[in-house]
Formats: C-alpha cells, structure tokens, sequence
C-alpha cells in the first residue's frame, strides 16, 4: 500500500475534475508531494504553486477548488492552508490498510521491483594482497555490502565485486623475500603478518644492498610470464591473505561473487592500448603514454609507464569493459573513498573518449568520508592503525559486557554479544551521509539509548517479548485503538518505509535506511511506553499487536538491509 501514490492519484483525479480542461499540468504528481513538518498539518502536503501558470489561478484558489471534489473515505478532511492542500488520513482506515498490507508479505515491505531485469555490478572493500584489514576498509565494505542488499531487495540483479589489489613489483619483492628467507610453515601459521615481515625485510636489506632490489623486479617478471613457480607462490600468498580476511568477512556477514583483482586485469590491457591507439587517444609525454585530458580541465591520464608498465588506470579501463561484456551491468559502483575522485572522473571519461557511452550514464564513483578511531586519523606511517578483525573482536567482547551486567539470565550471551558489538560498529558507519568523516568512540556506538545499532536491535527485541508474552487472542483488531498520536506517527513511519529504501537506491546513500529504522524504533518505544499493548479489550490488544508485529518487521528488514543481524532476546 502506497499512500503517497494514492494522495498523488487522488489529487490528479482531483484536478481532472476542478479543471476538466487544463493542459500543461504536471505529471508525477507524487513528487510535488511533500512531509508537513508538524503532523498536526497533516499527512501529506500537495503545493499547488507549480499548477498556478498552467492554471492561471493563485495557489490558495486552486486549492480551494480541489478541496470541494474530494469524495474518497481513506480521506478524513483536507485543509487549505495558504497555497497548500493538506491531506489528512482516515486513522483507522489508514491503520487496517496498511497493517494488512505489511502483514501480507512478511518481512518484505519496502521491496520492489524496480530493478527488474536489471543488473548492478557493486565494487567494494577491494583489500590489497598481503597487508592487513584495518579500519580503513570498513566504510568502503559495509557501505558497500548495505548497497549490495538494498539493490536486491529492489529487484536488481547484483554481482559483489572485491577487486583485489594484487598486482605490481612488490608482490616480486615478496616472492624474493619469502624464496631467500621464508618458512612455508611460518607463513601458513603467521599469515599476512608473516608476509608482512618478509617484506619489511626485503626493504631493510635492500638499502644495504641495492641489487636486491633488481631481483624483486625479476620475480615480478616472472609473475608477468606465467613462471609456474612465481604463479604458484603468489596464488599461495592470495590464499592466505583470503583466509585471513575471511574472518572479518564471517563477522561482518559479507560475501563476494567475484575476487578478480588487478593481476587478471593486467592481462586484459593489450587490448585496452591498441583500442586507444586505434582512436588516436594515446600520445607520448617524455616516454610515457597518456590520453590528455585539458580539454575536460583534468590532468593527462597515465596508460603506459616509460618502461611499458601499465598502470591502475590501464587496468580499470580493461576491468570496466570486462564487466560491461561479462555481466551487461545497467549500473555499476565503485565504492571507493572521496580521494579518488579525480582518478574514476578520469576513467570515466576516458572510456567514454573510446566510445564506450555506457561510462558516462551507467559508472559511478559512490565516495565516502575519512575514518578516526576516537579522535586519531588513521596513518600507515605513524603505525596507528587499527586492525579491523581485532576491532570487532573488541566490539564483541564489549557488547558481551553489557549484556552479562544488563541481562545476566539470558541463555545464548556470546552470540548475542557478536550481533549487538558488530551491529554497533557497522550502525556507527552507515548512520550518516556516507561522505561525512567519521570518528568511531566506543562510548556512543555501543550505548543502548541514543539512536545506536544496540538501540534498534532492543527495540526489535522487545518487539519480540510482547508479542512472546501475548495470550492466544482470537478477537478482531479494533483499529480505533490506533487511532491516537502516537500510534498514527509509528504508522506513518512505517507507510513511508518504501520510500526511504528506495530513495536510498536511487542515491547510494545507506544511511536514508538506517534512518528510517532508527526513527521506526523510537516511535515504536514511545507507543510501548505510553500505551498498554497487552489491554483488557481483546479488540484493542489484537490491534496493538498486530502494529507491534508490523514494526518487529520493518525493523528487521531494516537492520538487515545495513548489515545488522536482529537478535529476538537481548
């Protein structure tokens, strides 16, 4: 049941027959529509300026003479105030129409199908071969991932994407350092860790003697070759960086249909360099190939080192056609931070330079903001970094603190406290525009009463309990029970669900859902808190749970959808 739509079809029946002969009107009506601020104003506000040239009328007359043709029964009153025509729902109408609508496909409200027929091909978390996961890669994975299951849910096919930084002269430098100084045995045990030494090694050593440095250039080459040796070694060192990173992976919930990184792309891009020098967009700068760019006001894009190395651009051409051939993708994502803006405008812009339109209306670079961890950028250099798999590790034991000390007989503690410390640290990610920095504090994302993950989760918890604790109850909903404040505002929040999924697709925006559910769950504890659910009147109390049913629902829905787990008992 979509109300909006029904308000937008209501009010185009409403001119046809205030102003049977108007031409140059509107046609999505739905979307002049507008949220009163107060919902004493109203349910839906419709705004007749944009009608006043078409109509040539003031605004405040066009809405008195469509408030004389209203005749439908989901319509309690309309009011015109100024140059709007405020809609006011029938409550308990609106109540039985949309309880049923919610309870007829569980756990499915919000969905569409939207993108049927249509494929979205998400790129994210993209983590780099031998080195550790750390907060840095948090936003580009749940955002990512949160995306991923939005587009779904809107009917789109997704293929999952994680782009594998797999390739260049340090990866030779690896196998040089794991070949004179490695332990097959440590490796398997220590994982990237142990890589990490080997490498750190390498460089040390190398100062002392440069000529190391000559070899990792060889065993890069023999990667490039295909030596069987090289290839067996680096697919090793891939492996173990996977298994490593799959435990994160476990935690978060997060799954991948495709781990082609780099290394399969950088075989691709002979055809890349012969297309662009077929179309006379490559030309030599002090040995080097780029495809200038001034005329767009960017710098030149770099394809060909002057030693005939290829670059990350060189290889993203390859990876965006490959995709656009292997999977016809309508849309595809590049969940990557803000820095790289310049590099995907470039790439972008290049692909459309060789013909290939498709870049310009169907890529986006989906950017996101920096991440602090109480106050402290992170940076490599300094060596304050923190280790992802350790911070949700942290998380867990956190959250499993609280619950021992807020709900000591609870049976299934340790997985509650995985779900909560977890679904804490993703809500703190996804709780705003994603563009805005972050700084994660412990304090705030695990707090159980501010708008937090742990927050919504009880909420959705307590959802639960109620409808436990209800007696067998065989009464008809007396929907006038719902007829007051407080249930009509959780009403309306859960009717315009829908909307704040689908404009969180359209905008690859996350947080339009994480808002929408937080704001589902406060309305819901307001509703607990001022009303008896569990009431004398079997009518009242039927009707109550049923709402109660409904918003344990919709919050699932959309803890799930941001990448929480719901647990039933907290």
């Amino acid at each position: 049941m979509d109300m909006k739509q029904r308000i937008a079809d209501l009010a185009g029946d409403m001119l046809r027959a205030a102003f049977p002969e108007a031409q140059g009107l509107p046609e999505d009506l739905a979307a002049l529509l507008e949220v009163p601020p107060d919902p004493a104003m109203g349910d839906y506000a419709f705004p007749c300026f944009k009608l006043s040239k078409a109509l040539r009328m003031g605004p405040p007359m066009i809405a008195q003479k469509l408030a004389a043709t209203l005749e439908k029964p989901e319509i309690a009153r309309v009011e015109c105030v100024g140059g709007y025509l405020n809609f006011f729902f029938n409550r308990e109408n609106f109540a039985r129409e949309l309880l049923a609508a919610i309870l007829a496909a569980p756990e499915k409200w919000g969905s569409s199908e939207d993108g049927k027929g249509k494929t979205a091909c998400v790129e994210y978390s993209s983590i780099n071969i031998a080195k550790r996961f750390h907060l840095g890669h948090l936003s580009t994975t749940v955002i990512g991932n949160s995306l991923k299951r939005i587009y779904d849910f809107q009917g789109w096919k997704t293929v999952s994407i994680n782009y594998l930084g797999d390739w260049g002269t340090q990866f030779g430098k690896m196998l040089c350092a794991y070949k004179k100084w490695g332990d097959r045995e440590q490796v398997e045990k220590g994982g990237v860790d142990e890589m990490t030494k080997l490498y750190v090694r390498f460089n040390d050593e190398a100062k002392a003697d440069p000529s190391l440095e000559e070899e990792g250039r060889a065993w890069f080459k023999k990667i490039e070759d295909g030596d069987p040796e090289a290839l067996e070694i680096f697919q090793w060192f891939k492996d173990v960086t996977l298994r490593d990173a799959m435990k994160v992976y476990g935690l978060l919930d997060v799954k991948f249909d495709s781990y082609d990184g780099e290394s399969v792309m950088a075989q691709k891009t002979g055809r890349v360099i012969r297309e662009l020098e077929e179309k006379g967009l490559l030309k030599d700068s002090d040995g080097a190939k780029i495809v200038d760019l001034e005329a767009y006001g960017m710098p030149p894009c770099l394809i060909l080192k002057s030693d005939g190395a290829t670059l990350y651009h060189t290889r993203d051409i390859a990876a965006a056609i490959y995709r656009k051939e292997t999977y016809h993708f309508n849309k595809s994502l590049y969940i990557v931070a803000y820095q790289q803006d310049l590099h995907f405008r470039q790439l972008f812009k290049v692909l459309e330079l060789m013909g290939y339109d498709w870049a310009r209306d169907e890529c986006e670079h989906v950017s996101f903001g920096m991440v602090s961890y109480e106050g402290q950028a992170m940076a490599t250099r300094t060596g304050h970094v923190v280790l992802l798999d350790e911070l949700l590790t942290r998380a867990w034991e956190k959250a499993l603190e609280i619950i021992k000390e807020k709900s000591p007989g609870l049976e299934n503690k340790e997985e509650v406290a995985r779900q909560v410390g977890v679904g804490a640290v993703v809500y703190a990610t996804l709780q705003n525009n994603r563009i805005k920095d972050i700084d994660f504090w412990w304090d705030r994302a695990l707090n159980f009463d501010g708008e937090t993950g742990p927050y919504v989760q009880y909420t959705f918890a307590r959802c639960c309990s109620v409808l436990r604790k209800a007696p067998d109850n065989t009464a008809a909903p007396d929907y006038a029970a719902l007829t007051d404040d407080e249930s009509q505002a959780l009403l309306r929040l859960l009717s315009r669900f829908p909307e704040a999924v689908a404009e969180a697709a359209q905008r690859n925006e996350p947080y339009l859902v994480t808002r929408a559910t937080t704001e589902i769950a406060k309305a819901y504890n307001k509703f607990y808190y001022e009303h008896r659910i569990l009431d004398d009147d079997a009518g009242a109390t039927a009707a109550r749970l049923q709402l109660t049913d409904a918003c344990r629902q919709v919050i699932k829905t959309g803890l799930y959808l941001i990448g929480l787990s719901a647990p039933e008992r907290m």
